[in-house]
């Protein structure tokens, strides 16, 4: 992406759509100080740009059953960049890995998983990630709660 100059009236944008990304293009005009044609233009560059890469909604795992979060840090038994891309798409099709990072230092990987109970973990464990290829260890810690989950990026006011 290139080095995109944002003004504040940009950032102002960027940390209101962040809030809410169901405002009304007038509401959000009126809150950034824009008359709503400015306003469209400006969130159409952002779009366009990648700045902003997609709006989606904050949902409650729970409500849909995940009762469970769990954080695996994954080892593997060669990082050549071949085995490291294919361990990135073997995790890419298991949707109760919402997150995957690759790390330096001793774990290659740590990755997020929703699940909804012990059993469908230890599955998913067992079945997906244990014995995926190059694989050579596995360390989980199931979160207890949650202090805070927010999303997306800390917004400046300016740059």
């Amino acid at each position: 992406m290139p080095n995109l100059n944002l003004d504040p009236i940009d950032l102002k944008l960027l940390k209101e759509l962040q809030a809410d990304g169901r405002v009304t293009n007038v509401d959000l005009a009126t809150k950034v100080g824009l008359t709503a044609p400015p306003c469209l233009r400006r969130m159409r560059t952002l779009e366009q740009s990648g700045v902003i890469k997609s709006y989606h909604a904050h949902i409650d795992p729970a409500a849909l059953g995940y009762t469970i979060t769990v954080f695996a840090m994954v080892s593997l038994k060669s990082q050549a960049e071949e085995d490291l891309k294919a361990f990135e798409d073997h995790v890419r099709a298991l949707p109760d890995v919402r997150e995957c990072h690759m790390l330096n230092g001793e774990i290659d990987f740590i990755l997020k998983i929703l699940a909804r109970d012990l059993q469908s973990f230890q599955e998913l464990l067992t079945s997906e990630l244990t014995s995926a290829p190059n694989v050579s260890s596995v360390k989980t810690s199931l979160t207890i709660r949650t202090a805070k989950d927010e999303p997306g990026v800390p917004v400046p006011d300016s740059m």
